[in-house]
């Protein structure tokens, strides 16, 4: 099945690419989310109507995506959380506690847009990545702390 993107999609493609999907992940994911559309005459014609729109849109949402990697590029996280023996954690630190502790700072971050390809489950200082363009990244430095409170 042929679609077009409208959205960049995660090794996949950008937006604006006609690409060949499996029917059922252009079905039942692509097309109800909007993501993409079939890639029909007309639709091709439309697309290269739009290309110029699509353009100037991905500039302006990485153009964004560069100034929100800055502030994140010099934020740092402090997470606390009950250490048992070893200094191993009670649970883990998952990619949803590091973008609330990012909006407690004021730094609003989608937590997909965080890559971390496991939980934390360690005390220590880490980096992690948050990709927030098909082109750009940032390291965001997590210290995760015994919380000393029992």
């Amino acid at each position: 099945m042929k679609v077009i993107l409208r959205e960049d999609v995660y090794n996949l493609g950008k937006s604006g690419e006609v690409v060949q999907v499996k029917p059922g992940y252009g079905r039942n994911y692509l097309l109800p989310r909007k993501m993409a559309v079939l890639a029909s005459a007309q639709s091709v014609r439309q697309l290269e109507h739009e290309k110029g729109v699509i353009a100037a849109r991905q500039a302006k949402l990485k153009g964004s995506a560069e100034e929100q990697a800055k502030k994140l590029g010099a934020a740092s996280v402090k997470i606390l959380r009950k250490v048992g023996e070893q200094e191993k954690l009670y649970g883990s630190v998952t990619a949803l506690d590091i973008a609330e502790a990012l909006a407690a700072q004021g730094l609003k971050i989608d937590r997909r847009h965080i890559h971390l390809p496991e939980p934390i489950k360690a005390v220590g200082s880490f980096e992690v990545e948050a990709r927030l363009h098909h082109d750009v990244t940032a390291k965001i430095r997590v210290e995760v702390a015994a919380d000393l409170q029992t």
